[in-house]
């Protein structure tokens, strides 16, 4: 589906990233794997280094360290924000809202409306749609999206496949009214019937965790994964990257009237190096103009890979240059979206660590 909007920007940037470094290198006791395959797989997949937090860390404890550092660091005041959307598919609890328990600890007031969006890879897009979708009414000027995920405690530390690449990440993105007159147009999609290609088993409703959900057993792969771990389907995610993702950016580039060529950089959810060298070709561009190297520095960490990109390959540029930028997240649901945004002057773009002691 397509949604189009005026007059929407960007203004603002913050990557919250753990200060903890897990090295591929040292957990290949767990995978079983060959050093030939072991150096094989860093160089084709990305395999090298993730980030994860502290697990004493939960999703809103992570967001009020990232919006207190903006707070007390004058890039936000507390009494501009109007809104506040949290993409995640790490809750603290089932109930309440994760975003509800984020505004009552900043001591927001009790009008800036909260929401909570659970969704993954494409979250990222999800959030800036209904962001802007906000920004449509008269009194709201400014919306922060917080985007987070600590699916690494979901993963089994056994597993070949998940566990190399899987990492944790947060980010805060501010969101308000552009002076310059601008188009945006957003395409999101989902398709529910392949929705299991990515999935966690157990701790729903539909199978609540047990003692026997949490015993470990080996596929044919020599994966070691529990019902309470995460479980995907590669083939399913390459195809929907190879055929579902080229198709929607094609798509975004007709109905903009926007040459491949005029795009700047195309920053793109990133599952594993391969797959995004793989996407550049078979939308044929540079590969330069598609950064493919969060995976080997922070991780795999679900939508949050998007802002991390962002930070990460732009930050600096983005202070002081204008720069056209394809944004598309694609994988969990599973969905896909994209949207083509010009990004210049943002206040801050920059990386804010938190570490186990600063609890």
């Amino acid at each position: 589906m397509d949604f189009h909007f005026k007059n929407k920007k960007i203004t603002g940037i913050l990557s919250i990233l753990p200060s903890r470094d897990i090295y591929f290198d040292d957990e290949l006791m767990y995978y079983n794997f060959s050093g030939l395959k072991a150096e094989k797989l860093k160089l084709t997949m990305g395999y090298n280094k993730r980030r994860i937090f502290d697990k004493g860390l939960c999703v809103s404890d992570i967001c009020v360290k990232g919006m207190e550092h903006l707070f007390s660091s004058g890039k936000l005041n507390k009494e501009d924000i109007d809104a506040m959307i949290l993409v995640t598919q790490s809750p603290d609890y089932f109930l309440p809202p994760t975003c509800n328990l984020i505004q009552g600890r900043l001591g927001l007031g009790s009008g800036v409306i909260c929401m909570d969006i659970v969704q993954g890879c494409a979250g990222y897009i999800l959030g800036l749609i209904q962001a802007f979708m906000l920004l449509e009414q008269k009194n709201i000027k400014k919306v922060v999206i917080l985007n987070a995920d600590i699916l690494s405690r979901k993963v089994s530390r056994y597993d070949r496949q998940i566990s190399p690449m899987l990492g944790d990440a947060c980010s805060i993105t501010i969101v308000e009214d552009s002076e310059v007159p601008c188009d945006i147009l957003c395409n999101y999609n989902v398709d529910g019937g392949r929705a299991m290609s990515v999935n966690i088993p157990a701790g729903g409703w539909r199978e609540p965790s047990t003692d026997q959900t949490a015993v470990l057993e080996e596929d044919k792969n020599g994966n070691r994964r529990s019902l309470n771990d995460m479980v995907e389907d590669g083939s399913q995610i390459f195809n929907l990257i190879q055929l579902n993702v080229p198709e929607m950016i094609k798509h975004i580039l007709e109905i903009t009237g926007i040459s491949k060529e005029q795009i700047d950089y195309y920053i793109v959810h990133q599952p594993n190096r391969f797959m995004i060298q793989k996407l550049a070709d078979k939308i044929g561009v540079l590969r330069d103009k598609m950064p493919s190297n969060i995976v080997e520095n922070f991780g795999n960490s679900s939508g949050v890979t998007l802002p991390v990109n962002i930070v990460h390959n732009l930050g600096s540029i983005l202070i002081s240059e204008k720069k056209k930028i394809l944004l598309s997240g694609f994988g969990v649901g599973l969905a896909w979206g994209a949207t083509i945004l010009d990004m210049e002057n943002l206040d801050f773009c920059e990386v804010f660590e938190v570490s186990g002691e600063e609890q």
